[in-house]
């Protein structure tokens, strides 16, 4: 029975994206109340009064935005699973995040319908998790929604045992049935007669399920991975290109800036056209596209057409992070000014609307305002017309593809809506650009007088690693110390708040108290931030800081067995298995960027034990990785790492010295991703060789600014001018 109300409520794949299916009826607008200060949180009665459940003592603005609802909700812990044992009930869980669109629709159809609620409450223990929080737990039950649906996505619903074994997996369920798709008004009764008259049978498919879960959740070791895997995973991509439109697949496009920085690396080993053309056009079409905000820049989450004009329109810290560096690598390879010009405009967004006062990247920002996906991003013509002159009005209805009866269409019905995205069809000219600006900006004051979204205000150690990563590449390819301040910033803010006096890392800061383990990602993305901020501002603070965070990493992470990463850490909660993923997603695997930490790491420090743990590692999912290897796109950079020439060079001069300073951006100016770079200045030689000890003998040639490179473990002779290292870099180039 279980089997085939699974197959009964099953996923079709538009579930993934988020689309709804145009016979079904569009869900009432509503917009969302406001969510409750902390100050008026802390003046609330124990039990959150008559108007609260008790999610509204949850620092999580996920959790907070259901504090309204008549569903009695808890927070994951052992006092839910407890009372499910108690109870003799089973526990249900949904999983989602602060600003996904087809949550806010199921909580209005179902978890604020009183009537759903009733029976959530008499059948379950009813369990609310931020994905965002704890990715582990949802890593864990995306694998479950995944196996038996055959996709997954979010709002995320799972029924498990009080022992927290799942029997049933969906994703969005409406209050009422449509087609085949199961409505809570019968979804509930039905699990609950399956949980009262066929418990047997239950605890047997749990127990199945669970079995099957933790095979799918090791690693997978097999054969070594080489330079083949890298060709494979690149003809994958190629196969999968859209050549008209960019990206890969031929409907909803997610962009994926590992899998443009992968090819990025192929262009770079091998000189074929192709991988840079696919790249170059893509990010053009990103830049171009709806997906873009022209008016106040920054990337939507995805698009929902194959053009990517109509996006969904959350926006995520992530998403910023990952498409500047992947614009600051082309413009490395290609020195083309667009894609300058398109990082810089994703980290003004990200300065100007994600930045908290005390230095640290907010997560998101929501795709709904007034009740209704995107509104506070369209334009009608006649918005355009009272704010601009006929002129103005046509140039920006000419340029950026507006219509009278507008180029949106409600998602739900497929009706035009008066209203229009704003896009290119073409790159606009340096004369059109600068006739552009002042029209964005009085577009943009405009829409600042709007209701704005809601914004996800949590601080995430993993996104902000990501962020200033981000922040920190642009500003050393750029030669922009101000981007290099802001990751400084936000570094020591991180490390300041979100890391104990023991040195472990918390998840999740927000409104001034930090809370949380650490997992995986926040490790493994730090790192990678702070190896980033190193290279860029040459204070060995932050490469100490790194090292510090791999060897927790090291310690609570690794599977010293069979290689790799765990999600979560030896100490933490025990779930029902300990997994490890090398899967690549809408962000690359903590095991993929742990990896290439680890290599960069064991060149900058000396220590060739870290480089040990980076291959098996690489080793620990190479089975997986060769059955498709453009999927985990991450983890083939740490393979091109591998099997590439690799270059180690130490600057020996003073931070301020001009032709230290000439060597330094000669150096970043490159696109070198397999190449490290160390700058000893002699009043901090002790401190750099405390962290890196092969730097200890060192030394300027003649009071000169010496640069020191080695290749694959041979150095070559010191040189002491810009030529002689511009020299060596080519003659021992790739």
């Amino acid at each position: 029975m279980l089997l085939a109300l699974c197959a009964a409520a099953a996923l079709s794949p538009w579930t993934m994206t988020g689309a709804v299916p145009q016979e079904e009826p569009a869900a009432e607008h509503k917009a969302r109340a406001p969510l409750p200060s902390m100050e008026e949180i802390a003046a609330l009665p124990a039990d959150g009064g008559e108007e609260f459940n008790r999610l509204i003592f949850s620092s999580s603005p996920y959790l907070l935005q259901h504090a309204r609802n008549p569903v009695d909700w808890h927070e994951w812990g052992p006092a839910a699973f407890e009372l499910a044992a108690e109870r003799g009930v089973p526990v249900f869980l949904s999983i989602g995040y602060s600003t996904c669109h087809w949550c806010h629709v199921m909580e209005h159809e179902s978890f604020e319908d009183v009537e759903v609620a009733r029976l959530m409450n008499e059948a379950f223990v009813c369990v609310k998790l931020d994905r965002e929080e704890r990715p582990d737990i949802d890593q864990l039950y995306m694998t479950v929604t995944q196996a038996l649906t055959g996709s997954g996505g979010w709002p995320m619903t799972v029924v498990m045992t009080p022992d927290k074994r799942p029997f049933f997996a969906g994703t969005y369920f409406p209050k009422q049935s449509i087609g085949q798709r199961f409505g809570m008004l019968e979804l509930v009764p039905a699990l609950s007669a399956a949980w009262t008259d066929r418990r047997e049978e239950v605890l047997q498919s749990a127990t199945a399920i669970t079995d099957d879960l933790a095979s799918r959740v090791a690693g997978s070791p097999g054969e070594a991975l080489t330079v083949e895997h890298l060709v494979a995973g690149e003809a994958e991509l190629s196969r999968r290109f859209d050549g008209e439109r960019g990206g890969f697949g031929a409907s909803r496009k997610f962009p994926v800036p590992h899998e443009q920085t992968f090819l990025l690396r192929r262009y770079a080993a091998t000189g074929s056209d192709r991988p840079l053309a696919m790249v170059e056009r893509t990010l053009s079409a990103w830049r171009m596209g709806g997906i873009f905000d022209q008016v106040g820049l920054g990337i939507h989450r995805y698009s929902t057409d194959p053009g990517w004009l109509v996006p969904h329109f959350e926006k995520m810290l992530y998403d910023q992070a990952l498409c500047c560096a992947a614009y600051v690598d082309a413009w490395l390879v290609t020195g083309d000014a667009a894609y300058e010009r398109a990082a810089r405009e994703i980290l003004a967004y990200v300065s100007r609307d994600m930045t908290s006062p005390e230095g640290g990247f907010y997560s998101a920002e929501d795709a709904d305002s007034e009740g209704e996906e995107g509104l506070f991003y369209l334009w009608t013509e006649a918005e355009l017309d009272d704010l601009l002159t006929e002129e103005e009005a046509s140039f920006v209805r000419g340029r950026f593809g507006t219509t009278a009866e507008g180029n949106y269409r409600d998602e739900a019905t497929g009706d035009r809506t008066g209203r229009n995205v704003l896009h290119l069809k073409s790159p606009l000219s340096a004369d059109e650009r600068s006739r552009w600006e002042p029209l964005r900006a009085r577009l943009f004051e405009s829409r600042e007088g709007r209701i704005h979204p809601l914004k996800d205000d949590k601080v995430l150690t993993d996104w902000n690693g990501l962020m200033i990563s981000a922040f920190a590449k642009a500003g050393r390819a750029f030669g922009d110390e101000t981007l290099v301040a802001q990751a400084r910033r936000a570094a020591d803010f991180v490390l300041s708040e979100l890391r104990t006096e023991e040195g472990r890392l918390l998840k999740r800061w927000r409104a001034g108290e930090a809370g949380l383990d650490g997992m995986l990602e926040d490790h493994a993305f730090l790192a990678q931030g702070l190896l980033d901020l190193f290279e860029a501002s040459h204070e060995v603070a932050y490469l100490k800081a790194a090292r510090e965070v791999v060897d927790t990493t090291l310690l609570h992470f690794h599977d010293g067995e069979a290689g790799g990463f765990f999600l979560s850490p030896d100490d933490g909660e025990e779930l029902l298995v300990r997994s490890k993923t090398v899967y690549d997603g809408a962000r690359p695997s903590g095991n993929s960027v742990m990896a290439c930490v680890l290599q960069r790491l064991a060149r900058m420090s000396g220590e060739t034990a870290y480089e040990e743990v980076a291959a098996g590692t690489i080793r620990a999912f190479s089975g997986q990785v060769a059955e498709g290897p453009s999927y985990s796109t991450q983890l083939l950079a740490a393979v091109d790492f591998q099997t590439s020439r690799t270059r180690e060079i130490v600057i020996v001069g003073a931070k301020d010295d001009p032709s230290a300073q000439a060597m330094l951006a000669l150096l970043a100016g490159r696109y070198a991703p397999n190449d490290v770079v160390l700058l000893r200045p002699p009043g901090a030689a002790e401190a750099l060789a405390a962290v890196a000890p092969f730097t200890e003998a060192l030394v300027q040639v003649g009071g000169a600014a010496t640069a020191y490179v080695c290749t694959d473990f041979a150095c070559a002779a010191p040189v002491t001018t810009l030529e002689g290292l511009a020299g060596l870099l080519d003659g021992v180039g790739r």
